[in-house]
Order: C-alpha cells, then structure tokens, then sequence
C-alpha cells in the first residue's frame, strides 16, 4: 500500500509540472508568492493560489489560512488540519509555483521617489537603488522609517547600513513596504557684510561658515576679509554670544574644527579686507564654489 501510495504522489507531481521556482525547505512563504497546492484525489482542491498581502490565502471549503511566515511544509500541514474536517485522511503536497515581486513604495530623499516592483527575496539596499539612490547628504546618512504592509515601521540607520557596511540591517522587504528616507533639514541663517548678496541664506542640516559665504558670493569684488569673521549665535538660555574667526587660516592650514557647523538663526558678519589682507586665495575658491551651488 505504501508502495502503491508513493508511486502515486510520484505520478501527481508529474502531472502537475516543475514549478517555475525551485522549492526549499527553509523558504518562507511571502505575500505575492504562487502556491501549487496538490491534494490526491480530489481535482476541485488541486490549484494555485495567490498569498494575499495580508499574508493568507483563500481555499476551497476552508476559507482563508494565514501562511506568511510558513515553509511549503509548514502550510501542507495547515491545510491538512482545516481540511480533515471535510477531507478523510488529506494527502497535501504544496510548492512554490512562482515567488512573489514585491511592490514598494520609496518617499523621500532619493534620487526618483515612486513605487517599484522588485525581485522575490529584495531588501532595503534594493529598494534604494531602484529609486536611483539616495538624494544629496550633508554629514551623515538619515535613518530610513521602513514600514511593512501590517504597518510595522522599524528605524534603520543607512550610515550604518550604506557607510559602515551593516548588512544586518539591510531588512527584508514584501508587498506593501514603505521605505521612507528623511532629506536634509533646511534652516535660514543672515550674512551680512563684503558679500555679493548680503541677506537670508538657506543651509542644509551640516553646511558650516563656508557654505553660508559661498552661497553669499565671494568675488573679488567683494573684498571680504576672511581673517576677522563675526558669528553671532542665540544661545539656549536666550543670550547671544559673538565668536571671531579666522576662516581664512581654518581653511588654508586645514584646520576644519573652525569651519564650524552653523545653526538655524546664525548672523554672519563679513568685514571689508584691509590693503595688507592675504586671503585672496581663498575668496577665489570660495567665490567659484559660489558659481558651482
């Protein structure tokens, strides 16, 4: 009988076809995936099904049956149990027939923001470098907010994912998936002074003392002295405190702590360089990057 039996699922599984994807063991059952489901003996039973985005599918006679999560064997023996009750003794073979491609929507700071189908098994990397990558950065990489179809939403760091090489935190992502990735916070600072277009200056979260007097404009012109910077700053108990700054030398001895990082609020003054000054040099790259934002 048993002989009989196997020779039997033996001849079933050859009718049946070489599903499109080969079958694991340890595969586990996504939203999107193609189920070939077998039962032996009774035709009405054997057909594919589709897993539903909220990771069940719908079958004959028993309804709907969470699967997501479950191995191809994992789901045999649920159908078996909800079918005993109107199957004697079910014989059930399920396979992969075809892996789902995922649908994920990608938001926000990335090159082309939209919805991508990706292949079965993509993860975060995947869905970010679908949308072209991420947009621009100053300082570090954000924290990406990935949420899943049950909307979970996890925080991942892309500095410790795409810098640091993490891949531990390149998560899985199914049917549903949202991967929003946060763009520079801007702020306003005031320039005042020997620039170009003295005024209100919009800075990204990370742009220091450069940025904010190259995107000012440096000509020649302009005859800023580099040498006796004034910054003005809002401290948190409501006073204002002035630092002087020698960019010049910051930037010419590489001395980039004092390029410092600026702050929503900041006033800039820019003196008017005296006959003797020598910060020539730079007001010339400052002035072409002025050209190149």
């Amino acid at each position: 009988m048993r002989q009989l039996l196997a020779l039997l699922t033996v001849l079933c599984l050859l009718a049946w076809g070489t599903p499109l994807r080969a079958q694991t063991s340890q595969y586990q059952v996504h939203a999107g995936d193609q189920l070939a489901v077998q039962v032996y003996g009774d035709s009405t039973l054997t057909q594919t099904v589709t897993v539903l985005p909220d990771g069940s599918i719908e079958y004959p006679l028993i309804g709907q049956v969470p699967v997501a999560g479950l191995t191809p064997v994992g789901v045999e023996n649920a159908l078996k149990h909800r079918l005993t009750q109107y199957v004697k003794h079910p014989v059930v073979t399920v396979m992969i027939a075809q892996q789902g491609q995922p649908n994920v929507l990608v938001l926000g700071n990335v090159k082309t923001p939209g919805k991508y189908t990706l292949r079965s098994g993509a993860r975060l990397t995947d869905a970010i470098a679908a949308a072209g990558g991420l947009g621009e950065v100053d300082g570090l990489l954000p924290n990406a907010r990935v949420s899943d179809g049950a909307q979970q939403i996890q925080t991942v760091s892309l500095q410790k994912l795409l810098h640091d090489g993490d891949t531990a935190l390149d998560l899985p992502v199914q049917e549903g998936t949202v991967v929003y990735v946060p763009g520079p916070m801007q702020f306003d600072v005031e320039v005042v002074g020997a620039v170009d277009h003295p005024g209100q200056i919009v800075l990204n979260q990370g742009d220091r003392l450069s940025m904010a007097i190259a995107k000012a404009g440096n000509s020649a012109g302009a005859q800023a002295d580099l040498n006796n910077i004034r910054l003005v700053r809002t401290l948190a108990d409501g006073k204002s405190a002035t630092y002087k700054i020698n960019l010049y030398r910051a930037l010419e001895q590489g001395q980039t702590n004092y390029d410092v990082a600026l702050q929503k609020g900041d006033v800039i003054y820019v003196p008017q360089a005296s006959q003797h000054n020598h910060s020539g040099g730079l007001t010339a790259f400052l002035y072409l990057l002025s050209r190149i934002l």
